[in-house]
């Protein structure tokens, strides 16, 4: 006989879960105490969105679902942003949070919530575990629910008596979730497609993908010599250095890689839903049926069609589609040939030299810095905020795996993003970047760091101000600044006062040096790098390409 705590942790482990964020609560303690003998790292976190932010890097880390863990009522509700990006992002993560004992339900006992209610419209499934003989029933299907088709997350209520229950139960197995693969007509019509195109473009995005799924489509791109380009914060999923890379559709892309899609007769979009930010506002593919011919692959049959009418719906992972194309070859020279080259250099000249700001700080030079001198497998974070765009203009993502950025544009994720990164691959360089309003959202994560010996590096760009909601104010209401200036403390001292390293940077060339002995130092490490607020960007016109007063 086992309790329901232990029944939990024993399903976790024959998940191979290898390890768990959480904000310890009494809800749940059965759970937690299953947790003390378990081969099982536990992350205990300072606040539970920062926690729910660390399970869903693992989710786009692994492929498996991250898993946090947090009380009822406000634990439930702080872990709410995690649990959003997870959706957005089609990222495998599994919450379970406490609940109260099932004989108080209905009767708005101390911190109750109807979870069903709070978190319906946010994740695939949620459920309340009533009986601890069903703990492995319902834990394998969360698994599954979080993996198969779409993946997202999944709530996993706990009431406090059916943890201390007992129940005599066989564990479930290891659960693989199932693929779905192009059927051979699908492959048959793709090629009559690409035959007939002049300037067809694919498209990669979502989830779902691998490291063999993303050469499998560089190899295809390579046969058919076709441009590739990534959405929205999704780089990573195509080599920058390729030849065939197209760049980025995000927020404000190159107007030439616009005109390219533009004037494309056959679109390959394949994993990602090119929703808002991928596609300008709905603007770049018509709605509901597109100017070019559509090929839509993905993975999650509700999303075939639910906003584009393709010419080609393909369910089917990412990962197995790209694997299916290798039985794809072109019966000759392309119409298109040379287009593929044109793009990549584009996208290199696009991408090549940052503007020149105003002051003694030069982000954009930065930036450029760090894409010349971290590896290939660095992994590189950020939140939300003006910032970001920089690094998504000049930084060049060259393996996969690299990028952990929310696409549903939520501040806050590049810290508990990064300390995730960090303990994940303890051997590769994890940096993050955050905006100064973005950092403190959850800057906390910073002594989770340095518990952990999680030796991130977090570059903090400090402009005092909350710099993307300023830029809309100077669009829409000139000079009728309000809400969006900060007061920040020095972030460097509270590097140290954590017991981190902390440096303040005020000079571009001061950079270089503060980066490498952060690095030497072996710690966790803060730069807080000071830009002259005048260097701030309009968020619509694209960060690198415009500042305040213009």
């Amino acid at each position: 006989m086992r309790t329901g705590g232990r029944l939990l942790v024993d399903q976790l482990l024959a998940q191979g879960v290898e390890r768990v964020a959480c904000v310890p609560g009494e809800s749940y303690l059965a759970a937690l105490d299953a947790l003390h003998d378990a081969a099982i790292e536990v992350l205990v976190c300072r606040a539970e969105g920062g926690a729910a932010m660390m399970a869903e890097a693992y989710g786009k880390l692994t492929g498996r679902p991250g898993i946090c863990f947090v009380t009822r009522g406000p634990g439930a509700t702080n872990a709410c942003h995690g649990v959003h990006i997870a959706m957005q992002d089609s990222t495998p993560m599994i919450l379970f949070v406490g609940q109260v004992d099932t004989a108080m339900r209905e009767r708005e006992a101390f911190q109750e919530l109807d979870y069903r209610a709070v978190f319906g419209s946010m994740t695939k499934w949620t459920v309340e575990i009533d009986r601890p003989d069903r703990v492995p029933e319902l834990v394998a299907r969360a698994f599954r629910v979080a993996m198969q088709g779409r993946p997202g997350p999944v709530v996993v209520a706990l009431p406090e008596d059916m943890l201390v229950a007992t129940a005599e139960v066989v564990d479930a197995p290891f659960v693989a979730p199932a693929r779905s693969w192009p059927a051979p007509e699908d492959l048959d019509a793709l090629a009559r497609l690409l035959a007939a195109a002049r300037s067809p473009l694919v498209i990669v995005g979502g989830s779902g993908w691998d490291e063999v799924g993303v050469r499998g489509m560089a190899a295809f791109a390579e046969r058919f010599r076709l441009p590739v380009a990534t959405s929205f914060r999704r780089a990573s999923l195509f080599p920058a250095d390729h030849p065939n890379y197209a760049g980025e559709l995000g927020i404000g892309p190159d107007s030439r890689l616009k005109a390219r899609l533009a004037e494309a007769d056959l679109v390959l979009l394949v994993g990602g839903r090119f929703s808002e930010m991928a596609s300008g506002s709905y603007t770049l593919l018509d709605v509901p049926v597109p100017r070019q011919a559509l090929v839509h692959v993905h993975p999650g049959a509700e999303e075939l069609g639910r906003v584009y009418q393709a010419a080609l719906s393909i369910q089917a992972t990412p990962a197995a589609f790209a694997r299916a194309l290798d039985a794809l070859a072109p019966a000759g020279e392309p119409a298109w040939a040379g287009t593929a080259e044109a793009a990549h250099a584009e996208y290199r000249a696009w991408t090549e030299t940052p503007r020149i700001l105003p002051g003694a700080f030069q982000y954009g030079a930065v930036i450029a810095w760090l894409r010349d001198r971290l590896p290939p497998d660095a992994i590189l974070c950020n939140g939300a905020g003006n910032y970001a765009g920089w690094l998504h203009r000049h930084y060049r993502f060259r393996r996969f795996g690299t990028q952990l950025a929310p696409t549903s544009g939520s501040m806050g994720y590049g810290v508990p993003a990064a300390v995730m990164a960090k303990r994940q691959h303890p051997e590769r360089i994890v940096v993050a970047l955050a905006g100064d309003g973005c950092f403190l959202m959850n800057g906390q994560e910073f002594a989770t760091a340095v518990q952990y010996g999680a030796a991130i590096v977090v570059i903090v760009v400090d402009n005092g101000q909350y710099g993307t909601i300023r830029m809309h104010q100077e669009r829409e209401y000139p000079g009728r600044v309000v809400g969006t200036q900060l007061t920040n403390p020095d972030f460097a001292m509270q590097a140290r006062a954590f017991g981190g390293h902390g440096e303040r940077v005020a000079r571009t060339e001061d950079f270089a040096p503060a980066f490498e002995r952060a690095l030497a130092s072996g710690k966790p490490a803060i730069l807080h790098c000071l830009l002259d607020p005048r260097a701030e960007s309009h968020a619509k016109d694209f960060a690198p390409r415009r500042t305040a007063s213009a």
